[in-house]
């Protein structure tokens, strides 16, 4: 994405919480490299179940996932929204996964939300205009 930033303070993870997080990062990194629609597919499956995270669910993955790769602390927000999505479902729980644009200037970015405010993202709600969501509730289907 195009979203200029500072990288984001990386604070010390226990080994002992390592492991899920590299392990989320790597995922991460593999699924990016994806068309954007398929992104979403597998998303959408790996969420089936989860029960919907708190903000404090979502904002303890992101420092996580921050903690152990440096391009997630940077300007990597695609993976750093994927790897944290994905840490918080090997803890049972989904944020709503968001990608999303404005327009003047130009800016992509992509992030995690609970409750329709962005986790642990400098922006406002409605900062920029969500394209793609993988909400924490499936939607009901229509009839």
């Amino acid at each position: 994405m195009s979203q200029p930033m500072v990288p984001a303070a990386r604070e010390p993870l226990p080994l002992h919480h390592r492991p899920p997080a590299l392990l989320a990062t790597a995922a991460a990194r593999l699924l990016v490299l994806l068309k954007p629609r398929r992104i979403r597919r597998i998303l959408t499956l790996i969420r089936r179940g989860a029960a919907p995270a708190t903000t404090e669910q979502a904002l303890a993955a992101r420092r996580a996932v921050v903690a152990v790769s440096a391009r997630c602390a940077g300007e990597g927000c695609l993976q750093r929204s994927v790897a944290t999505a994905l840490l918080c479902r090997m803890r049972g729980v989904w944020p709503d996964w968001c990608t999303g644009v404005r327009t003047s200037p130009f800016r992509a970015h992509a992030w995690v939300e609970v409750d329709g405010h962005p986790v642990g993202e400098p922006h406002r709600a409605g900062h920029y205009h969500r394209l793609m969501v993988v909400p924490s509730r499936p939607r009901p289907a229509r009839e």
